[in-house]
């Protein structure tokens, strides 16, 4: 699997309108100052059409091969989100839990509002949307799961944040036809927008192709 911030650097230098991002980032595991750097460079050099989709994680081996501690994610996450959206738009020292500033320079800016979305099926993963992201992204493609999830992140916020889902179809021939009739189902369920998954690199053109003629 390539570095996702890397290859999305590349995209951006060979594409010209499409929107850029990530499904999702385990953000607890990097860090926010060097994150923010990042994600403001990819914006400012794509243009403005760069998402941040991040996530707590969930395998601890992950968290134990770069020395970070598993239990305190959710309060990583929180708080990183927090310094990203200080340093894009905030002013003066930042102090929080894990990461402090007194005083710094952080420039250029994105070039516009850098869009968050949080991935997660959790009500800690949707709290945490409700009070941070732009749009939230559920990882449980069961129609009625989403629903009641949207609904959740309806009541823990009034900010207009976008509800999508993740699914997958990955060319096998046996599952198109339920595929194809589970990403209806999620769009009438309320979705703002259904993210399908199409596999291997090798044929994804072609099963992408594939997928959206059968949805017209």
């Amino acid at each position: 699997m390539y570095e996702p911030l890397v290859t999305l650097a590349y995209l951006a230098a060979r594409t010209e309108r499409v929107r850029l991002g990530t499904s999702v980032l385990v953000l607890p595991i990097r860090d926010p100052f060097l994150l923010a750097k990042q994600v403001a460079t990819l914006d400012r050099l794509s243009g403005g059409r760069f998402t941040l989709g991040a996530g707590v994680g969930w395998e601890r081996e992950e968290f134990a091969a770069v020395g970070a501690e598993f239990t305190e994610r959710g309060a990583r996450a929180d708080e990183a989100l927090a310094l990203l959206r200080h340093l894009f738009e905030g002013e003066g020292p930042f102090r929080g839990r894990f990461h402090s500033y007194e005083r710094g320079v952080f420039e250029p800016r994105p070039a516009e509002r850098v869009r968050l979305m949080v991935g997660g099926g959790s009500d800690a993963a949707l709290r945490r949307a409700a009070e941070w992201a732009d749009e939230w992204q559920g990882a449980d493609p069961d129609p009625e799961v989403f629903r009641a999830a949207r609904n959740r992140l309806r009541e823990l916020t009034r900010r207009p944040v976008r509800a999508g889902v993740r699914m997958a179809w990955t060319g096998g021939e046996a599952e198109f036809a339920a595929a194809v009739e589970r990403f209806r189902e999620l769009a009438a369920s309320g979705a703002d927008s259904v993210g399908v998954w199409f596999g291997d690199a090798e044929g994804f053109g072609e099963r992408m192709a594939r997928f959206a003629a059968a949805l017209r």
